[in-house]
């Protein structure tokens, strides 16, 4: 008899997926209509039946929401990186006019063209110097990000989530992004595992 109940409830259990399965396929179908139209073509049946598979548990959506908050950290490390090497530089400038203008004050009148010649210098190379270190910083940071696109392209695939692989193809990573905005927006609209208000 227990036999029996036990089959009945795993009956019960896959009705019950099934039945979530398509209230997710059909809330990711309504979704999908907000997109623009060439990217509408791309998502098929099956790619969006196997996303909102991967979607049945919720944990899909906790390693999306944990992915975002990587991301938001890392951004925000960056960009106080790049803020610092722009304080840094501020003071630099700062510093050489300052010297610069003790300089021409301390100067004699006759001396002061090729003081001045050699200021120029002095801030010219001064300014390459500071064009390059931004520079160095803003490949350091395309790197970085590329590098969390990657990891995070890398930690979707293994989880089963349709559309999903490590790719650079601008085509497929605005794909890939379309398809996280449609797992954010059901996420929003309370669509994880357990919630069956579409």
């Amino acid at each position: 008899m227990d036999r029996y109940a036990g089959s009945l409830e795993e009956v019960a259990d896959g009705t019950r997926q099934q039945e979530r399965h398509y209230q997710l396929l059909s809330a990711l179908q309504s979704l999908v209509k907000e997109l623009p139209s060439s990217f509408q073509q791309r998502l098929s049946y099956t790619t969006l039946s196997d996303l909102a598979l991967a979607l049945l548990d919720g944990t899909v959506f906790e390693i999306v929401q944990g992915l975002l908050e990587i991301q938001h950290l890392t951004e925000k490390s960056l960009y106080n990186q790049r803020l610092r090497l722009q304080n840094e530089h501020r003071v630099l400038r700062q510093a050489l006019r300052q010297k610069h203008q003790e300089a021409q004050q301390a100067c004699r009148p006759h001396n002061l063209p090729v003081l001045q010649a050699a200021q120029q210098h002095e801030l010219e190379a001064v300014e390459h110097r500071i064009r390059e270190e931004q520079r160095a910083m803003d490949r350091k940071i395309v790197l970085e990000l590329d590098r969390k696109v990657a990891d995070q392209q890398s930690t979707l695939e293994k989880a089963g989530v349709a559309g999903f692989y490590v790719t650079a193809n601008p085509q497929e990573l605005t794909l890939q992004m379309n398809l996280l905005e449609l797992i954010r927006k059901l996420q929003q609209r309370g669509c994880q595992a357990g919630k069956a208000a579409l």
